[in-house]
């Protein structure tokens, strides 16, 4: 397996500095975060960007449109029950000439991986953050990595099913709940934790709406919170349309959820929402 390695004095060495997370949040506007799938796979632009060269092309692309983040993944994590598990090898392979090349371009980097070791290579490649699909509650070495590197970790809601008959409010709550005790015991920094009630994760499509309309709970933990409802399946059943046709739907879901808390909103269409926070934030300036 041949891997991009770190050079001295390069990512590796250089300390992570805490107050990464504060800083951006200290932008004063929601943070947008730009998906990256380096995978055959993902349900929304499966093998769009497996070829590095596409992959490098797409993340210059993002930055360029607005992104303060990328989120890279080399594993699909597809909400709908049946995305295919990625071996550590085979993941790290398509992140090998990837991760790297995106951190060189000077933008800030977290790693979608629900793998201790992934993670922790992606780290010492250049990666800023961890986010993690299963928030700390599937890798029992994760958070030790995250800890030790002092860096931020976005720790998502999830199921392995969905149940219609539960409060998905209440659900998120008390995963959520887990979650922050497994960072604590860890020694995560408390300022170092984003939480994300996880869209189209283990939830019917009408509890996706509802966790979205009632977001403004989950401000409770004092924590910021993302959202990532982009091309999500719940918008189909709202507006019956295929993922690449789900933009509309997206940027209306992602400015309820700044309207009720969120700080960072995760997207595949960088450029377009970037642009409806502007105007959103420039009406609400003008009242």
């Amino acid at each position: 397996m041949t891997l991009v390695r770190p050079v001295a004095g390069s990512a590796r060495s250089e300390k992570k500095s805490p107050d990464r997370l504060a800083r951006l949040l200290a932008l004063g506007r929601p943070i947008v975060m730009g998906v990256l799938n380096v995978t055959p796979d993902s349900f929304s632009d499966g093998g769009r960007f497996l070829d590095p060269v596409d992959a490098i092309e797409q993340a210059r692309r993002m930055i360029a449109e607005g992104a303060d983040v990328l989120d890279i993944g080399a594993e699909s994590t597809r909400p709908y029950g049946d995305a295919v598990a990625v071996p550590i090898a085979e993941e790290m392979r398509r992140l090998g000439p990837v991760l790297p090349a995106v951190v060189g371009l000077g933008v800030a980097v977290s790693i979608d991986t629900m793998k201790a070791e992934v993670a922790a290579w992606a780290l010492a490649a250049g990666a800023a953050m961890v986010n993690d699909v299963w928030g700390l509650q599937r890798d029992g070495e994760l958070a030790r990595v995250v800890s030790q590197h002092a860096v931020p970790v976005i720790i998502m809601h999830n199921r392995e099913a969905a149940d219609p008959a539960i409060d998905i409010v209440a659900d998120i709550c008390a995963f959520f709940s887990r979650s922050l005790d497994i960072a604590a015991r860890a020694g995560i920094a408390r300022q170092n934790i984003v939480l994300d009630p996880g869209i189209g994760f283990g939830k019917t499509p009408e509890q996706s709406l509802t966790a979205i309309a009632r977001l403004p709970e989950l401000k409770s933990f004092g924590l910021p919170l993302l959202v990532g409802a982009s091309r999500k399946r719940f918008i189909d059943t709202v507006s019956l349309a295929p993922p690449d046709q789900r933009l509309g739907g997206s940027i209306a879901a992602h400015l309820l959820a700044v309207a009720g808390g969120a700080a960072i909103i995760r997207t595949h269409d960088v450029a377009e929402t970037a642009q409806a926070l502007r105007v959103a934030a420039a009406i609400g300036s003008a009242r």
